[in-house]
């Protein structure tokens, strides 16, 4: 193995010799992403397993590139120790072809890497454990001789990251609790009447005349009238009407308006065949969320939705790559062929003439914004401001009713058109103008050669 051998036919030859009855002379590059069932026929892989193998392919490759910026790789090696810290192999505890590229790729930076990078405070442990296990398992049954292999000594490690445990971490709640409530006593202030008098007598004792001559009259007063001043009488207390309860307010529903669409800048940092439908694409795209929302993943640092697109045939694969699209983000996922898409992608199409059947021969154009946004910058039409909903509701149809409305110019912009959607064409709403597509900071999105074509 080769520390210069980072290309995908340096890749086929060191799977062609480790596995020469899976791996033919005339597999190619193009057949990587498939191959993991050659290789390992006793697991079986699904559409989001086989989508996941062909990032982690894309990803090897970018971290075995030998020009890549310093803090951009420092921070793919960092998701990649995250992601494997909880993982054997980077499918979870399957394996697959991407993690024979990733050991092939990256096992002779690691041998260089000094102990700190290994296993010190702020080393990739993780990845060296990964390595060690490729290089030396029987599931992947590599024969990699032992002077290329990564040397790891299990002996030289430099920081230990404690597991946390879980009785002591409970022990040492209720210790915490415990002194609070004790702190909370020792402040406690003591009740009126409860401590010395004034002359220094203590109630009740010898010399505090004026208590017990109050105590006999209070004691014969008892006795003719009933009333026991040590005992008083508890009052009734009064019953309190009850309040009707507040009903509940219904969620005043927002008007009809683009701005309920939640548009955005996506950014597609890979795009694949289908594996499972001719005419989809599978798209992994930035749209800028937050780690942890719903139907999103992590690819490369970075939360991405996946999306898939009935553009294959329509626009080249190769232009889906690394580009920034107009992306429809509170559709409901739906999952298509077996994957699960969590969003659209804009694309333009000439308007049919009355009685013209769709074809679904394009030509088709991807709505594109300015070159300077980021992914997740919101992107609307202006005049309509307003915050989109969470997620559309398929019932009210609300993309259906607007998206007729949205149209591109003769200026190559893409706009929202009032005479397309006659719901909002009253007294009011009766705008004469096409509203352009704009991002939050200012950018026209456009197409390159369609006018008054249709946007879906």
């Amino acid at each position: 193995m080769s520390d210069s051998s980072t290309s995908p036919t340096a890749l086929l030859e060191f799977l062609k010799s480790n596995y020469p009855s899976a791996v033919s002379s005339s597999t190619s590059e193009a057949d990587l992403p498939s191959l993991s069932h050659q290789l390992f026929p006793s697991s079986s892989y699904t559409d989001n397993e086989k989508i996941e193998t062909s990032q982690w392919l894309t990803t090897s490759s970018r971290l075995a590139t030998p020009n890549e910026d310093e803090a951009k790789h420092a921070e793919r090696l960092g998701s990649l120790n995250i992601h494997l810290s909880t993982r054997t192999t980077l499918l979870g505890s399957k394996p697959s072809v991407a993690d024979l590229a990733l050991y092939y790729r990256l096992a002779p930076a690691v041998k260089l890497w000094s102990a700190e990078e290994r296993t010190g405070e702020h080393g990739y442990h993780h990845i060296v454990r990964f390595i060690d296990f490729v290089q030396n398992a029987p599931l992947f049954g590599l024969s990699v001789k032992e002077e290329d292999k990564v040397a790891i000594d299990l002996n030289d490690i430099k920081f230990v990251h404690k597991p946390v445990d879980a009785k002591e971490e409970k022990e040492r709640k209720r210790k915490e609790k415990a002194a609070a409530t004790a702190a909370e006593d020792s402040q406690t202030t003591i009740p009126v009447g409860k401590g010395k008098r004034e002359d220094g007598v203590k109630p009740g004792e010898v010399g505090a005349t004026g208590d017990i001559a109050h105590k006999a009259e209070e004691k014969v007063q008892g006795a003719t009238t009933g009333d026991d001043p040590q005992h008083p009488k508890k009052e009734k207390k009064e019953k309190k009407e009850k309040q009707p309860k507040p009903q509940k307010q219904a969620a005043k529903e927002a008007p009809l308006s683009p701005c309920l669409i939640d548009l955005r800048v996506g950014h597609i940092l890979k795009a694949i065949n289908h594996p499972n439908a001719d005419s989809l694409y599978v798209s992994t795209v930035a749209c800028g969320d937050p780690p942890g929302t719903d139907n999103t993943s992590e690819y490369e640092g970075q939360v991405v939705r996946t999306v898939c697109s009935g553009l294959n045939g329509l626009v080249p694969l190769e232009e889906m790559q690394g580009r920034k699209i107009v992306a429809v983000c509170n559709l409901k996922p739906v999952t298509m062929r077996g994957i699960k898409s969590a969003a659209m992608v804009l694309a333009a199409s000439p308007r049919l003439r009355e009685e013209e059947e769709d074809n679904h021969k394009g030509p088709v154009e991807l709505v594109t914004p300015p070159a300077d946004a980021k992914a997740g910058e919101r992107v609307l039409f202006e005049g309509w401001a307003g915050e989109p909903e969470a997620v559309l509701n398929p019932k009210k149809k609300v993309w259906e009713t607007l998206q007729p409305g949205f149209t591109t110019t003769e200026g190559l912009e893409v706009g929202f058109d009032l005479g397309g959607v006659p719901q909002l064409q009253d007294g009011e709403n009766d705008r004469k103008t096409t509203a352009k597509l704009v991002t939050s900071s200012g950018g026209t999105c456009t197409v390159k050669s369609l006018t008054n074509a249709v946007v879906r």
